[in-house]
């Protein structure tokens, strides 16, 4: 991931660390020795000693939610348009490349300089277009990112207190600190199903992929390497200028 795609969710978060006082003086004051440790279920917060720890990945909650893949295939289907639009561009492009490597041997001089040229051109004003796309894609996709975190948060917060967890992390930053956790601290699911109800938000009615990264483009691939200029013999390499 490139970007940051949550401002205020994908640093470690320390939730309710009340709970962790609170756990301390009552195993303090405890008059009789604590039952012996069992092995913690999937579902069982994992304590150490008295503090329960839990993990979560922000993104793939955020994208697992019903109203962030609503939100997010509507993204994508806004999009669909300059999608095609760029795939246009992309393949007159390579049209003009094809031409100009198959009848480049047969064009004079100036013929031959005037098609590169314009798929330098073209091929210019494609990239912009690319790159525009591209960069409004990314911030509208941050702001689904966003405002639905924002909201998970009130979320996440919530279910910490009531299951008593002092410490929850995020692990979907990759320099997350955090290098091995067990299942059962993960509570990335239990997150996601408390939002869905919270937001009253159906679940979509057709499967969608897996979420997106946020490096993942919904424009087509440019080839952006300049086209060959082939000589005759007894004839100089010509280059045309750049524009």
């Amino acid at each position: 991931m490139t970007s940051k795609l949550l401002r205020f969710a994908f640093a470690t978060c320390v939730l309710s660390l009340t709970a962790f006082a609170q756990g301390n003086a009552q195993t303090a004051s405890a008059a009789t020795p604590a039952p012996a440790p069992s092995t913690p279920s999937p579902s069982t917060p994992t304590a150490v000693s008295g503090v329960r720890i839990g993990i979560i990945n922000m993104q793939q909650a955020i994208f697992a939610s019903n109203e962030g893949r609503r939100d997010f295939d509507a993204l994508t289907k806004k999009f669909e348009p300059k999608q095609g639009e760029l795939k246009n561009m992309n393949d007159e492009v390579e049209s003009l490349k094809k031409q100009l490597n198959t009848q480049g041997e047969k064009l004079n001089e100036e013929s031959r300089s005037g098609l590169v040229k314009t798929i330098e051109s073209k091929q210019k004003s494609l990239q912009r277009s690319l790159e525009d796309a591209q960069s409004d894609f990314q911030a509208q996709q941050n702001e689904v990112l966003n405002r639905v975190g924002a909201k998970m948060m009130n979320v996440l917060d919530k279910y910490a207190k009531e299951n008593g967890y002092a410490l929850i992390l995020d692990v979907s930053n990759q320099n997350s600190p955090v290098l091995w956790a067990g299942a059962s601290t993960d509570v990335t699911k239990a997150i996601v199903d408390d939002y869905n109800t919270a937001s009253g938000v159906a679940a979509p009615a057709a499967s969608t992929p897996s979420a997106p990264s946020a490096t993942r483009s919904t424009v087509p691939r440019v080839n952006t390497a300049r086209p060959a200029t082939k000589t005759t013999p007894g004839t100089t390499p010509t280059t045309p200028p750049k524009q």
